[in-house]
């Protein structure tokens, strides 16, 4: 177990900002290979969640509980862990300034803070999220609300939202929806609920290769699909969502629906410390090279996660491949060698189709697709039984005792000894396109 540190004027090999999957699984890839490595963590957060698990928890396969472990039980032990946020980052100072004005010093940095959910940005959510039949599977806390909700629904109509990428773990709203329709399918109370996906998106995923499996089920459950129609606000107290929508001719109007369930998913942004930080892009978001994941402007500075420009997928299965790449290409710029290890944009999105079926998607940049196994044992464009073992009963262990523990079973990373110069790639998931 891991116990807060004291103020301290050391200066660390390596500070990590952020005590997620990406922290977290980065410290534990750079003390694999460098066990005697000075680094700080700064994460405010008591509990660490296995956010993937929340879908579960919402289709009343999980529990909360099984979610959740103490930050303390996850750090290892030799690493300074400062209980507070980063309040602003100083590159050419090599430093970062904590919200305690706590100053940690660093020969390298690793931003991994995540991003911040915009609650803020629905207008009328105030504090509904939660009661009312309004719920979301993104929200810490708030899936076993979306399972009672999908229990006593027996009629009625229950919408499902989607916001403007990004977004994490794209396929999220989806699953939430495919889920509830099941169970209400299984209870024979479908045909009894007006089930309504509201996508910001002009595509239903943004990999073309999955959508024909994932229509499918829109057909299966009868779902009305709306999209380029984004939320905009909600009245409580009269059950209704406001939307705006946008037309084939690109005209927009102002649509109102009545709900008795809604899921929301809220829009994403960077949080303000990255935003008002010499690290970000012009959208907030920290901007590193999409292969090496080094700060375009400050050699020793990496990011990785949902906090990062990179146009990939925001899943903990892409974090997965990163912290490898991350781990190494920090370690060689503290030995003075040249960086060698590549992120492909490799991203996985398991989509909860039905209670014990999923659609294993799996791509890296350009959409490419990207499976793990051979067709023959998995097709990942297919539901498929084997995929919903894995994500039951095989990633949640995988989760909390390799990937927090250094242990990189196939997520090695890509060697490359001449880097291209241009590094600008495609997004591997693209839900803007018409």
């Amino acid at each position: 177990m891991n116990t807060k540190s004291p103020v301290t004027a050391r200066v660390y090999d390596v500070v990590v900002i952020g005590g997620g999957a990406a922290g977290l699984a980065t410290i534990a890839s750079l003390l694999k290979r460098q066990p005697d490595l000075s680094i700080a963590l700064a994460e405010p957060s008591q509990q660490h969640f296995y956010q993937p698990g929340w879908t579960l928890v919402g289709g009343g396969v999980f529990e909360q509980s099984s979610t959740v472990k103490n930050m303390a039980d996850l750090i290892p032990q030799t690493v300074s862990w400062f209980d507070t946020a980063a309040q602003s980052f100083s590159p050419l100072q090599n430093s970062v300034l904590l919200a305690d004005n706590t100053k940690l010093q660093y020969r390298s940095l690793i931003v991994a803070t995540g991003l911040k959910l915009d609650w803020g940005a629905i207008a009328g959510l105030d504090n509904h999220l939660g009661s009312c039949g309004i719920t979301s599977n993104y929200a810490p806390g708030l899936a076993p609300y979306t399972w009672e909700l999908v229990q006593n629904l027996d009629k009625g109509r229950a919408i499902f939202t989607q916001p403007v990428m990004p977004i994490k773990c794209a396929g999220a709203p989806q699953k939430a929806m495919y889920l509830s329709c099941d169970h209400w399918l299984r209870r024979q109370r479908l045909r009894h609920i007006d089930v309504q996906f509201c996508s910001a998106g002009a595509v239903l995923f943004g990999v073309p290769d999955y959508v024909p499996a994932l229509n499918s089920y829109i057909e299966k459950y009868d779902i009305s699909l709306n999209l380029q129609t984004q939320l905009l606000s909600i009245d409580a107290s009269a059950k209704t969502a406001r939307f705006k929508k946008t037309n084939a001719d690109s005209s927009t109007e102002i649509i109102e629906k009545e709900f008795d369930m809604l899921h929301l998913t809220p829009p994403q942004v960077a949080l303000d410390v990255i935003r008002q930080s010499p690290l970000a892009d012009v959208a907030g978001w920290v901007d590193v090279f999409p292969d090496t994941l080094q700060h375009k402007n400050y050699a020793n500075v990496f990011a990785l996660g949902d906090c990062a420009n990179t146009p990939n997928s925001k899943t903990a299965a892409a974090v997965r491949k990163q912290a490898p790449v991350v781990a190494e290409n920090v370690l060689n710029l503290l030995k003075n060698r040249k960086l060698t290890s590549v992120y492909d944009g490799y991203g996985s999105c398991p989509l909860t189709v039905e209670r014990g079926k999923i659609v294993l998607a799996e791509f890296i940049y350009g959409g490419k697709l990207a499976p793990t196994f051979p067709s023959w044992f998995i097709n990942g464009t297919q539901p498929s039984a084997l995929s919903w073992f894995l994500k039951e009963k095989m990633l949640p262990p995988l989760y909390w005792y390799a990937m927090l523990k250094g242990h990189e079973w196939m997520a090695a990373s890509i060697q490359k000894d001449d880097l291209p110069t241009d590094r600008h790639v495609k997004p591997s998931c693209n839900f803007d396109v018409s």
